[in-house]
């Protein structure tokens, strides 16, 4: 089986991040995950992945929630690489290390200019996949 890279942010919940009953708003995690998403394609130097990769599919499961002045941090993964598609799975945890949301974001390879799924190019691919350019 495939080892896949992963990225990892800290952050801490700030007001903005909550709702009108002071726990963590829904759409944090998701920024959180974005983020991760961001470190983990600037790791892998592949700054074409976000312009060519619209979601279409989210899932997100919560567990617990999270407080103003908390510090978190977001694990994202790469779970499987497809022809067209690629799946991340992620993880939201507390400053005490429980799990407070997770679940996957699939995003499908859409060039500049194009309308449909094409396959993801060669260089993401071989990055993806821990394939120096060289081989």
């Amino acid at each position: 089986m495939d080892r896949f890279p992963e990225a990892c942010i800290e952050r801490t919940v700030e007001w903005v991040d909550t709702d009108a009953s002071g726990h963590q708003h829904n759409s944090a995690i998701l920024r959180w995950v974005e983020a991760a998403e961001a470190e983990l394609f600037r790791k892998l130097e592949l700054p074409d992945y976000f312009p060519s990769a619209p979601r279409v599919q989210q899932v997100i499961n919560y567990k617990a929630k999270l407080w103003f002045g908390q510090r978190i941090t977001a694990t994202v993964k790469i779970h499987a690489l497809g022809r067209t598609s690629l799946t991340l799975a992620f993880e939201v945890t507390s400053d005490a290390g429980d799990v407070a949301a997770y679940g996957t974001v699939t995003t499908v390879h859409v060039p500049n200019g194009t309308t449909a799924a094409q396959p993801w190019p060669e260089h993401l691919v071989r990055a993806v996949k821990g394939v120096p350019a060289s081989e």
